[in-house]
């Protein structure tokens, strides 16, 4: 399948977060904020990605790095779902007169994990895993990582912490945003054609 096969048009990501409401919104980021939905039935993240992270970034370039990243699939990986991207005309006041102004939104989708992040756990008083469920944890975040360094091309972290490590209501961890930075900051990426790098 191709990326356009996993299109969402940008009024159903709209609907499904109350227009990207402040009370839809679950976390904020470098790249974007992210709001919590439901889409296909099913609870869904969705990242609307900063527009000064986007400058330069070339649109069949975001739409190639979509479709690699939507080729990564593992148990210990976040599973990206669809994406969108949409220029709209949008009217806004300017010294208080009325234009028109381009706005381009580009939007990515992700499965929803009800555990949240590692890094709000461990910052928790109340978070005391037995030693099966850290092993289970660190476990799984080696293979989630084994898995990109064995792609083609390799995927290489360079961000791993607790905040891009998510779990699910089973505590099982999937390890996020190891293609945002590949996509917004080449300048500060290291990109060969054996061994991608993010950071």
């Amino acid at each position: 399948m191709t990326a356009e096969s996993y299109y969402i048009p940008l009024h159903v990501l709209k609907e499904i977060t109350n227009g990207f409401s402040a009370d839809s919104r679950i976390g904020r980021g470098g790249y974007g904020d992210v709001y919590k939905g439901v889409y296909n039935r099913r609870e869904v993240a969705v990242k609307l990605l900063h527009v000064d992270t986007l400058l330069g970034l070339d649109d069949q370039r975001y739409i190639n790095e979509v479709g690699n990243l939507l080729k990564v699939k593992h148990p210990n990986i976040i599973q990206l779902l669809g994406y969108c991207y949409e220029i709209q005309n949008e009217l806004i006041e300017h010294n208080g007169a009325n234009q028109f102004s381009q706005h381009i939104y580009r939007v990515l989708c992700f499965e929803y994990l009800q555990g949240g992040s590692l890094d709000k756990h461990l910052c928790a008083q109340s978070f005391a895993p037995n030693w099966s469920t850290r092993y289970n944890i660190i476990k799984g975040i080696c293979e989630g990582l084994n898995f990109l360094h064995e792609c083609k091309p390799q995927i290489c972290h360079l961000d791993l912490k607790p905040a891009n490590i998510l779990l699910d209501s089973s505590m099982e961890p999937k390890v996020a945003d190891f293609g945002l930075s590949r996509l917004f900051t080449p300048s500060h990426t290291h990109i060969t054609e054996r061994i991608i790098g993010t950071r």
